[in-house]
């Protein structure tokens, strides 16, 4: 089932989501509907409050909707190596671009959708992506990222459209 993305200023994009304790049937119908909607909507990662939902899962996919989607459960980033800046999206802030500093590698520890523990090594654009998600599940948002009278301003026209 295709979800409704939550867009800014919604308040569920500003809380720090609660970790999953069991993969249950009910989490795995969410994993499923947020890989969907990823697709339907044309993204490349996909964090459960953007869903509605108040649970550490994220889903990315780094190959542009050629199906090779990834499911992190209370993903944890441990290393950060290097830093690119680059325009980002988001699909909680339909049509803005803006330039975001992010490593260029990074190490993750998380649940994979067994529950079962898993680290991964990720660079360019799929570190990226995790680290775009993780911050959502954080309650950051790429806006956040900027400097204060930037951030200001944007979230000051935002809020006007």
């Amino acid at each position: 089932m295709i979800l409704d993305i939550k867009k800014y200023p919604d308040k569920i994009l500003t809380r720090k989501t609660k970790r999953v304790v069991k993969i249950d049937e009910e989490t795995k119908k969410l994993i499923t509907d947020m890989i969907e909607t990823l697709y339907a909507k044309r993204g490349a990662g996909l964090a459960a409050n953007q869903v509605g939902a108040d649970k550490q899962i994220l889903v990315a996919d780094d190959s542009r909707g050629n199906g090779r989607v990834m499911v992190l459960t209370n993903p944890k980033i441990t290393k950060k190596k290097g830093s690119v800046t680059m325009a980002e999206g988001c699909l909680s802030f339909p049509g803005l671009e803006i330039e975001v500093k992010r490593p260029q590698k990074i190490e993750v520890d998380y649940l994979d959708s067994n529950g079962r523990p898993k680290n991964l090594k990720a660079s360019d654009l799929l570190a990226r992506i995790i680290c775009h998600e993780t911050d959502h599940l954080n309650g950051k948002t790429m806006v956040d990222t900027l400097p204060l009278f930037k951030r200001l301003k944007i979230k000051r026209q935002l809020r006007k459209k």
